[in-house]
């Protein structure tokens, strides 16, 4: 039998009968849009996340935008992105009116590369966008260190929630954050959805604002906004999903603990670096190895359902071709694209598909 990339089915067993349950709630009172399960679940991840806000819209990129909006971000100003992430980060800039200014990744972790970052500052700057690429948090801390105090951090967490840094949780970094609830991610909802976290009231309350057409009350519209809200039976998804949270995510560590030993005597394999300091929630287990397509075709030619997150850098598509960066500008980040693969990685995942899984990936790097 083929082994997916994730197992959504699996996730949706464990949560079956609770959300059955909430979504009859919600049918019966017709609070399809705003309903209470909304406020609940914004409440119940702000505490998970270890802040006072938590504000839920419509995507993941949304929240981005929304989040660089609410902090004044628009037309004349630049924000620093990594080149090495999927390319709503750098979308969500451009979308709020504003310029990405790309810089490369760190070798080993392939998280943004801090120097380069402080380096590219300039005048312009507003804010810097790290990224918690693959389920660890990008060193944060480090970036408001080398950043002038005027330079806005904008945390990308899409991919981390539940992970930690140096104790701190994901989605309480900087000065606002930006998460998604996709179906794949760790906390992933039945459709779109995305949230932004923050400890600034003031920030929540913009956000909230931009995501209800710019109006805090019915008819009344001080500032022109968009049509961006959490809906709430994904809300129900969310909340009967997030009380199992940590347990996937332990269970994801496991998973990533057993291909480190499995992978450790596989020559040709590069297996992840983690962070010091860093208690990731691996979204995704990402390895690199030579000739990278090559395997790729030959794990799902054996029914392993590989992935690579992500095959082109920023700075490479046509999206973003107009910043002028050709081939060779952020080297590091090019090279990783050229190598990542991420191998099959879910809470439910088996020893014997983890142990089929690296023995397709041993034949395929000695072919």
């Amino acid at each position: 039998m083929s082994i997916p990339l994730v197992d959504l089915a699996a996730q949706h067993a464990a949560v079956a009968d609770e959300v059955a349950a909430g979504w009859a709630q919600v049918l019966a009172t017709t609070a399809f849009v705003g309903g209470p399960q909304v406020a609940a679940f914004e409440a119940e991840y702000a505490r998970y996340a270890g802040v006072e806000h938590c504000v839920g819209v419509g995507n993941g990129t949304d929240a981005l935008e929304f989040a660089l909006r609410a902090l004044g971000v628009g037309p004349g100003d630049e924000c620093v992105v990594p080149a090495n992430t999927f390319i709503a980060t750098a979308e969500a800039v451009a979308r709020a009116g504003a310029t990405p200014v790309l810089v490369d990744c760190d070798e080993d972790t392939a998280l943004i590369d801090v120097a380069a970052a402080a380096d590219a500052v300039t005048a312009r700057t507003r804010a810097v966008l790290p990224v918690d690429l693959y389920g660890q948090v990008a060193p944060i801390e480090k970036l408001r260190a080398a950043l002038p105090a005027e330079v806005a951090i904008v945390e990308d967490g899409a991919q981390s929630q539940g992970a930690t840094r140096h104790g701190q949780t994901a989605g309480s970094f900087g000065d606002i954050a930006a998460t998604s609830f996709y179906p794949g991610k760790n906390l992933g909802a039945y459709g779109d959805g995305g949230a932004v976290t923050t400890a600034r009231a003031d920030l929540a309350e913009r956000v909230r604002l931009l995501g209800a057409h710019g109006s805090p009350r019915k008819y009344e519209h001080p500032v022109l906004g968009f049509n961006s809200r959490l809906d709430t039976l994904q809300a129900v998804v969310l909340s009967a999903k997030l009380r199992r949270l940590d347990g996937w995510n332990a269970a994801r560590r496991a998973a990533a603990a057993r291909y480190d030993a499995l992978l450790a005597d596989v020559a040709g394999v590069r297996t992840p670096v983690v962070a010091e300091g860093n208690v990731p929630v691996w979204h995704l287990y990402v390895i690199r190895v030579a000739e990278r397509d090559t395997v790729l075709k030959a794990l799902h030619a054996a029914g392993i359902g590989a992935g690579i997150h992500y095959p082109t850098p920023v700075h490479r598509t046509g999206a973003f071709a107009g910043l002028g960066h050709g081939e060779g500008a952020f080297p590091v980040s090019e090279r990783v694209a050229g190598e990542i693969l991420s191998l099959p990685l879910f809470p439910e995942i088996t020893e014997a598909q983890q142990e089929r899984v690296v023995s397709a990936l041993a034949d395929a790097v000695f072919a």
